[in-house]
């Protein structure tokens, strides 16, 4: 899923080539897209586009007449910039500039298009998270303690912090060399802080990057897992601090990445499928996880 280093990269392509544009044409082809139709789409057909935003996830266009066009692309959508239409596409917008189109993998349908009026209607789009970027250390340490969760879950919780998921909060994790399992009203004085540097730090140099990379062009190379990332989407690779392997916890379609020398004292956490089934039989460090796996060759 595109988060905040990703949006933020994807608005300024953007901007770059739609504002001051008009739209001059829209087509919606995913019959679960369209997520609202007040406004209608068509209300920004004729307008010009004034302004891109990121509103959490969302990549938001404001038009002249204060309509809002807000996409979230969820797991597989993906934004593209072309000067002709694409068949496959489930959306297109016509701008005099260019095509932006919207195509998505897979078939669970998830990406949405919401649209808006005006500032009140794309505020209530927002889940509300903290922009780290923009906040103070104390501002974080509340946010971060405003519930008893693990700090996976506070990271990704997009009504506690805003744009960071999945990929970037394993990245987080490991830059401030805390457990994603613990809680967030039971951390060592210094570790909030820590995290909240680490936040920074890590969106910061991936902003960055991403910026690098694209060069100017378009960003079509958006993806989960990317070249450099310490320790998401690399289980069973080396870490690039202390060589231990990436582990792993695996839940319904997502998975935490870690490294047990780096985060959790040499110990590993509990996947949630294989301890129940293994029960007291479950390694509780790498060494015996790879006695165990010996075994069973």
């Amino acid at each position: 899923m595109p988060e905040l280093p990703d949006v933020v990269v994807y608005v300024e392509a953007l901007a770059e080539r739609v504002t001051g544009h008009r739209l001059e044409r829209t087509i919606v082809r995913g019959p679960f897209l369209l997520r609202s139709v007040a406004p209608p789409v068509e209300a920004a057909i004729g307008r010009t586009a004034t302004q891109v935003r990121r509103v959490g996830k969302r990549v938001a266009i404001g038009f002249d007449n204060g309509v809002w066009l807000a996409l979230h692309l969820m797991i597989a959508g993906r934004l593209h910039w072309r000067s002709s239409g694409a068949k496959s596409a489930l959306a297109e917008f016509h701008f005099d500039s260019g095509i932006l189109t919207l195509t998505e993998a897979g078939s669970r349908h998830r990406a949405a298009l919401h649209m808006a009026a005006g500032e009140d209607g794309l505020g209530a789009l927002d889940p509300g998270g903290l922009e780290v970027l923009e906040a103070t250390a104390q501002e974080f340490t509340a946010a971060l303690a405003s519930a008893n969760h693990t700090l996976k879950r506070a990271l990704s919780d997009p009504r506690i912090f805003s744009g960071i998921g999945n990929a970037y909060s394993d990245e987080i994790l490991h830059r401030a060399g805390l457990s994603p399992v613990a809680l967030t009203q039971r951390l060592k004085p210094g570790e909030a802080e820590r995290l909240f540097d680490a936040t920074r730090q890590t969106l910061d140099y991936w902003v960055a990057r991403l910026r690098t990379e694209a060069r100017g062009k378009f960003p079509e190379k958006v993806a989960a897992f990317r070249e450099g990332m310490a320790v998401h989407g690399r289980y069973g690779l080396p870490c690039p601090r202390c060589g231990q392997k990436v582990q792993r916890i695996r839940y319904a379609s997502n998975e935490t990445n870690y490294c047990p020398g780096c985060q959790t004292g040499g110990r590993l956490l509990a996947d949630r499928a294989l301890s129940r089934l293994l029960r007291e039989d479950w390694p509780r460090t790498p060494e015996e996880l790879e006695a165990m796996k010996r075994g069973g060759n």
